[in-house]
């Protein structure tokens, strides 16, 4: 687990930190439920849903790695009120996925998978940001199982939840819905320097029209 940094050496940064959150040295583990057992030969990343050709796209772990890689310097804010400043998050950038296997222009939101289940909705504009990475590595280093190897989506001006450890595609939505956490009481949208932290702080246009 990582520790807090100490006033001295955090004071400047702290200045940069979204309100409520707290600057860490490290990177503390954090996620629900066992870490999965990576197979690569099993190991597809999957683009469906409302997609321009109305088909479904697929890759192997090999043929996604092989796509453009690209690094962002972003920093990660997670809602339990750490903050990492200035990681280098290297991968292969959402919008790449968006140009090669484009959305149908009525897609509004998309809704990102990962293993067991899980999910998390996005706004489409957000998912597009030109920070927006699917990671493979950070600082340089290839991401450990605990950290979401092979892949995790890093969305920076988001808190940490809504980009998902251990990615297995992205879905396509005409409207939005709420994915795992939200559906537990967490924001719908989850911007950090607004503090959405949890839905009951959820505002009329937030969260999916009922």
């Amino acid at each position: 687990m990582g520790q807090p940094v100490g006033r001295e050496s955090g004071e400047a940064a702290q200045s940069e930190l979204p309100p409520g959150q707290r600057l860490q040295r490290g990177w503390p583990v954090t996620h629900y439920g066992p870490v999965p057992k990576f197979r690569p030969e099993r190991w597809e990343f999957r683009v469906f849903g409302a997609t321009a050709d109305s088909e479904k796209h697929c890759w192997t772990h090999e043929e996604f790695t092989a796509l453009p890689y690209a690094t962002v310097v972003a920093d990660l804010h997670c809602v339990t009120k750490f903050s990492m400043i200035g990681a280098e998050w290297g991968g292969i950038p959402a919008r790449t996925i968006l140009e090669i296997a484009p959305p149908a222009p009525t897609v509004t939101h998309v809704m990102v998978w990962a293993e067991y289940g899980f999910s998390s909705n996005l706004r489409l504009d957000d998912f597009a940001s030109d920070r927006s990475i699917f990671a493979t590595h950070k600082d340089g280093e290839l991401l450990t199982a605990e950290h979401g190897f092979p892949l995790r989506l890093v969305v920076p001006q988001l808190y940490a939840w809504k980009g998902p450890k251990w990615v297995r595609g992205v879905e396509y939505m005409t409207a939005d819905r709420r994915g795992f956490w939200e559906e537990r009481g967490y924001h719908n949208i989850g911007d950090p320097w607004r503090e959405q932290r949890y839905s009951y702080q959820e505002e009329p246009g937030d969260g999916p029209e009922l």
